[in-house]
C-alpha cells in the first residue's frame, strides 16, 4: 500500500511573510488592503492589470534592504514602482498575485545639494518636477524633462534610462547619473554615490543598473548632475511642408546655433488637431495648418535674452528665405513658450482619448528617420485598412513615437489583442530592417518582452541573461519584465 504525501501548505509561509513584513514596516509602510492596492495594479495606459500580495512603502534604504532580504528568504517576487507612469507595463505585477509591489514613493528626500559642484543626491521617490524646483531655487537646473514630470520619479527615470525633450543636447538619464545607490536581490546595498572623475576598478556597475528596469537591483538614490540656470530661452513653433524639410531645418540650425539648440520636436498636423480638440482652451500657434510642425528651443547660459533672440531670428529668417520652413512664430515670453510645450506634451493624452492605438517608441539612425517615417506609414496603413500611422517626437535623437491608431469603432482591449499585435510586429520588423531599436526611451517592460527575444541578436540576449542570473539567480526582481527566463 502506498501513501501520498500531502501537498505543501504555502499559506503558512505567506502568512509568516506578511506578518514579518508588517512588523518591519508598520501599518503605514505595508498593506494588503485590496482597496489601497487597486490604484497601483494597472499601468498608466490601461493596457495591463495585475494582482499583488501586498504593497510595501519603505521610507529608508535600510528598510528596502531588510524587506528585500525578507522577500528572498520567503521566495516572494518584487515589482518596484515609482510614479506608475511608465509606458511599457514595467511596473505592473502579473496576474498570479504572488508578488508584492515595492513603492518607492515615500523615499522622497533630497539628501544633499552641492551647488558649487553642480551635484544633487536625491532618493528614488523624488518627483521630477520637485527636482526641477529645488535646482531652480539654487540658480541651477536639471537638464532632463518630459511630459510626465509631475508624476515621474527619479528611481523610475533611472531604471528606464528615460529620455525626454532635451536629449538632443544633454543626453538620456544615463548621462545625468554621476552616482547610484541600489539594493540588490539578496538585500545587499550597492553604494556608488561617491563621484569620481576617474575610476578604473573594472565594470561601471551603476551603468549596468541604469536602464535595467528593476530586474537587477532596486534604485534607492542617485547623484545627478546639475547645470547653471539658463539666462536666455527662445522657443519657436514652425510650420513645415514635410518631415524631410524638418530634418533639413534641424541640420541648418545645428550648424548655425551650436550647442544652444536644446530641443527639436516634430508634431504632425493630426497630432496637433487631436490636442486642440482634447484641450478646448488651447489654440494653434500659427494661423494656417501645416502638414508638419516643429517645436524648437534654444537655451543659453551667460547670454542676454535679447542677444540670443536676435541671433535666432537671423537664422530663422535665412531658413525662411531658403524655403526650409513655411511659417514660424517665436514665443513672446515664458508663458507662451510653456503653451507651445503644453501642445507637445499633451499628445499622448489626446490620442489616448481618441480610442485604441498601438504605441511604439522606436529609433533608427538619425539621418534615416524622415525616410523611415515616409516609407513605413503608408505600408502600415495599406496592410491594415482603416488604421492611421502618426509619428511625433524627438527627431534630432533619431527617436519618434510611432503610433498606429485603430480604425473607427474598434473595441478597446479587443483590437489591441487581435490586430494590434500584428500591427506592432510589422512596425518592429520595419524598424529592424532600418537598423533601429524597438525601444528608444520607454523600456521593454512586459509589452515588448517577446519582441525583444524575436528580434534581438542572440549573443546580446545571452549576455543579458547571464548578468540577470548572476545578480538575481532566483528571478525575484520584477519577474516577467525585460527578459524572459
Amino acid at each position: 500500500m502506498t501513501s501520498t504525501a500531502p501537498a505543501p501548505d504555502h499559506t503558512l509561509d505567506t502568512n509568516a511573510f506578511l506578518s514579518a513584513a508588517q512588523n518591519l514596516l508598520g501599518t503605514r509602510g505595508f498593506t494588503a488592503d485590496p482597496d489601497l492596492l487597486l490604484p497601483w495594479l494597472t499601468d498608466w495606459r490601461g493596457r495591463y492589470t495585475g494582482r499583488a500580495l501586498a504593497m510595501a512603502s519603505p521610507e529608508t534604504t535600510a528598510e528596502v534592504a531588510a524587506l528585500v532580504k525578507l522577500c528572498a528568504e520567503h521566495g516572494v517576487p518584487i515589482v518596484p514602482q515609482g510614479g506608475n507612469s511608465g509606458m511599457a507595463g514595467g511596473a505592473t505585477p502579473d496576474a498570479s498575485g504572488a508578488a508584492i509591489i515595492l513603492s518607492l514613493r515615500r523615499m522622497s528626500r533630497v539628501r544633499e545639494l552641492r551647488a558649487a559642484d553642480g551635484q544633487i543626491i536625491c532618493e528614488a521617490g523624488v518627483i521630477l518636477q520637485h527636482l526641477h524646483d529645488v535646482a531652480e531655487e539654487h540658480g541651477l537646473r536639471f537638464p532632463l524633462t518630459l511630459g510626465g514630470k509631475g508624476s515621474a520619479t527619479i528611481g523610475g527615470l533611472v531604471s528606464t534610462n528615460a529620455g525626454g525633450t532635451q536629449v538632443l543636447r544633454h543626453g538620456t538619464m544615463r548621462a545625468q547619473v554621476l552616482g547610484l545607490e541600489a539594493v540588490l536581490a539578496n538585500g545587499d546595498v550597492f553604494d556608488g554615490l561617491t563621484v569620481l572623475k576617474k575610476d578604473n576598478r573594472g565594470f561601471d556597475l551603476k551603468q549596468l543598473l541604469i536602464g535595467s528596469e528593476g530586474t537587477l537591483g532596486i534604485v534607492t538614490a542617485a547623484c545627478l548632475r546639475l547645470l547653471p540656470a539658463s539666462s536666455a530661452r527662445v522657443t519657436i513653433w514652425a510650420g513645415l511642408a514635410s518631415i524631410t524639410a524638418a530634418r533639413t531645418l534641424l541640420q541648418r540650425l545645428q550648424g548655425a546655433a551650436g550647442d544652444t539648440l536644446e530641443g527639436f520636436e516634430v508634431v504632425p498636423a493630426h497630432c496637433l488637431a487631436s490636442v486642440l480638440a482634447h484641450q478646448p482652451s488651447a489654440r494653434a500657434p500659427l494661423d494656417t495648418a501645416h502638414p508638419w510642425n516643429a517645436l524648437i528651443e534654444f537655451v543659453a547660459s551667460g547670454k542676454e535674452q535679447a542677444a540670443l533672440r536676435d541671433e535666432i531670428e537671423a537664422v530663422l529668417g535665412r531658413a525662411l528665405e531658403d524655403g526650409l520652413l513655411d511659417d514660424a512664430v517665436i514665443a513672446a515670453g515664458e508663458r507662451q513658450a510653456d503653451e507651445f510645450w503644453a501642445l507637445r506634451d499633451g499628445i499622448s493624452a489626446a490620442e489616448r482619448a481618441l480610442g485604441p492605438a498601438m504605441q511604439h517608441d522606436i529609433s533608427v539612425p538619425v539621418e534615416a528617420m524622415p525616410e523611415f517615417i515616409a516609407a513605413a506609414s503608408p505600408k502600415i496603413e495599406a496592410e491594415f485598412p482603416g488604421t492611421r500611422a502618426v509619428a511625433f517626437g524627438h527627431l534630432g535623437d533619431g527617436n519618434v513615437h510611432f503610433h498606429v491608431l485603430a480604425p473607427a469603432g474598434a473595441q478597446p482591449g479587443v483590437w489591441e489583442e487581435r490586430e494590434g499585435k500584428a500591427v506592432s510586429a510589422m512596425v518592429y520588423d520595419l524598424v529592424r530592417a532600418w537598423g533601429g531599436s524597438i525601444s528608444a526611451e520607454h523600456g521593454i517592460g512586459q509589452m515588448k518582452v517577446a519582441e525583444l527575444v524575436r528580434l534581438t541578436d542572440p549573443v546580446r540576449l545571452r549576455m543579458m541573461r547571464g548578468v540577470k542570473q548572476a545578480l538575481d539567480p532566483a528571478g525575484l526582481l520584477n519577474p516577467g519584465k525585460l527578459l524572459q527566463p
